[in-house]
């Protein structure tokens, strides 16, 4: 499906080299979308280009690590400057520094970074994106995790950070609707076709992962999991004005395999 009114949009879609954030930027950019793509690898990000550009010219790259303020304002402005403005801004493919663990297990000296690894790179760059974002209004769209709502055993840390994200994403929906923004989520599970999958499955230093996640893979009701391009459908419905009376929402994509939440 293809969405008319996002055409000659500017859309930034941070940790966009993989997953979800690359789904997300080759269906914008296939509607017409000037779109720039962010990510800490350079080769990653040139290759993604690569991919991008032959569907659209208007696709653009730039390099930063969106964790750190810095570099989140200097990724902002960059993508700000190819038209004067954003319009649309989704946070995606951020890493955490320490994997799904039992909480008595993690490293003391690590509880501070993982948390700020799983949140912060969501916040920051919504915060240096915003005067960008005020100038003709938006939408944003905040990629976070199923496990801020049911966290399973190891999922300490995830879940709280998710839990977060979901209350700041209610927080800032009110307080942007006066600059006319939008503030969505969408809530992930086990996603395939990603970079995370990759690492739970075929990683061997993550064998607790494959362990906890493969008993969580046999209870999808459909016998999948859902796929990264399943996913980015619903940050373009989100993003575009079929939803302009949507704001403050976090949507859980996880294929039936929990159901309510907050």
């Amino acid at each position: 499906m293809t969405y008319p009114d996002l055409r000659d949009k500017v859309a930034l879609i941070t940790g966009s080299t993989g997953g979800v954030g690359l789904e997300t930027a080759r269906k914008l950019a296939q509607c017409g979308a000037i779109v720039v793509i962010n990510g800490r690898s350079e080769e990653n990000g040139q290759a993604a280009l690569t991919t991008l550009r032959a569907i659209s010219p208007h696709v653009h790259f730039a390099l930063g690590d969106v964790g750190e303020y810095d570099q989140a304002v200097a990724v902002a402005t960059k993508a700000a400057a190819v038209r004067g403005h954003i319009d649309m801004l989704v946070v995606a493919g951020v890493r955490g520094k320490v994997r799904p663990m039992p909480f008595a297990e993690i490293p003391g000296a690590d509880i501070e970074g993982a948390l700020r690894s799983r949140l912060l790179a969501r916040l920051l760059p919504v915060h240096a994106c915003v005067p960008h974002l005020r100038k003709h209004g938006g939408s944003v769209v905040l990629m976070g995790t199923d496990a801020a709502r049911h966290a399973t055993a190891g999922e300490s840390l995830i879940g709280a950070a998710g839990a977060a994200v979901i209350q700041v994403t209610k927080v800032l929906a009110k307080e942007f609707a006066r600059w006319n923004i939008r503030v969505n989520g969408i809530a992930l599970t086990l996603t395939s076709d990603t970079p995370s999958w990759d690492r739970i499955f075929k990683d061997e230093e993550a064998k607790f992962d494959a362990r906890l996640f493969s008993r969580v893979a046999e209870k999808f009701p459909w016998g999948r999991a859902p796929t990264a391009e399943e996913v980015a459908r619903v940050a373009m419905l989100l993003l575009s004005q079929e939803t302009a009376q949507v704001t403050g929402q976090t949507l859980s994509v996880n294929g039936g395999l929990s159901f309510g939440g907050w």
